[in-house]
């Protein structure tokens, strides 16, 4: 949960610092290319270093390296700024932000085990704290808008359930090789017209003060791409992707404190309930899996496999690669 909680502050300075660079007339599509692309600089070596030896597995992973390039970095970020573009952020955040109720509901047809009374008490605490957060107020939702943000929810549900996958790779793995897929995706995408580019190389204003385009730029690609996915990534591996997806709407919180801060906007009183309600949300899906292994995922399917692992007298596997070995097992037995 600790780095789950990290990688959404991290996530949540992309909205304050990606403003200055709005304001100066980048376009989302422009900040969201350079974004995904310096980041993939960053981590590729990362990754080929961490593998080193074993690039092997990594060609024996492609697709969810690919899946996870495609989905959760360039189709979660393209929907997002195409539902911004025609509708308000409120609206847009909020549709995204349903990707935990999207994984409750897939969790609840895949193993075809209801959620308990704390997964639904969890669930329906966090969306209204969401809503209170997100002031929904004179917001108008767009038909295609819309469509757009259930595009970026998939993407986002992708996101933890592609994190939370059993394989042979190190958690850096996905993010690293993850990363430059993505950016080839919204390259391409700019190079159709489909993502709109524009990028003056100017300087903005930024805490008052002027600064080169690439400081805010640069807090985005370190804070909130690089050092965001990697934590991300590692703590859905050891919490699971419903825990993990829930523990991700702490970014909203953060990104009003960090925007009161530095931009001195401060939340009203509302919000701070709104805040408030998700943090009891999250605080009553992780009760929910307080029965399981500690560092084991809360899917009812994996707490099955888990459990008959743990009955053998085992350790409880931490890691998705050994996950997947005492759910084998499980299923022989």
């Amino acid at each position: 949960m600790l780095l789950g909680l990290a990688a959404s502050l991290a996530f949540a300075t992309s909205g304050t610092f990606v403003r200055p660079l709005f304001d100066a007339g980048w376009t989302p599509g422009a900040a969201v290319l350079w974004r995904v692309t310096c980041a993939a600089v960053l981590l590729l070596p990362v990754g080929l270093w961490v593998m080193r030896g074993r690039l092997r597995v990594v060609l024996e992973e492609w697709r969810i390296i690919t899946a996870f390039g495609a989905l959760a970095v360039a189709t979660a970020q393209l929907m997002y700024f195409a539902a911004v573009s025609r509708m308000s952020v409120s609206i847009a955040l909020l549709i995204e932000y349903m990707a935990p109720v999207l994984l409750v509901l897939l969790a609840w047809v895949r193993t075809r085990h209801a959620p308990s009374r704390l997964v639904i008490a969890g669930t329906l605490a966090s969306v209204l704290g969401l809503l209170c957060v997100l002031d929904l107020t004179g917001a108008r939702p767009d038909t295609l808008g819309v469509m757009f943000g259930f595009g970026a929810m998939i993407g986002a549900a992708a996101y933890f359930v592609l994190g939370a996958r059993p394989t042979q790779l190190h958690p850096l793995v996905l993010p690293a090789f993850g990363l430059p897929v993505g950016a080839v995706v919204l390259g391409l995408a700019t190079l159709v017209g489909a993502l709109p580019y524009t990028a003056p190389l100017v300087d903005v204003q930024l805490m008052g003060a002027a600064v080169p385009w690439w400081v805010p730029l640069g807090v985005v690609v370190l804070a909130a791409t690089a050092l965001a996915y990697a934590l991300g990534v590692a703590g859905i591996g050891l919490m699971g992707e419903r825990l993990s997806s829930f523990v991700s709407l702490s970014e909203v919180l953060f990104a009003a404190l960090i925007a009161a801060a530095v931009l001195g906007e401060i939340p009203s009183p509302i919000q701070v309930l709104g805040g408030a309600m998700i943090v009891a949300g999250v605080v009553l899906i992780r009760f929910a899996s307080g029965n399981s292994p500690a560092g084991l995922p809360t899917l009812p399917d994996e707490l099955e496999a888990a459990a008959g692992a743990a009955q053998d007298g085992g350790s409880p596997p931490r890691y998705a690669w050994q996950r997947a070995t005492a759910r084998r097992g499980h299923h022989q037995r």
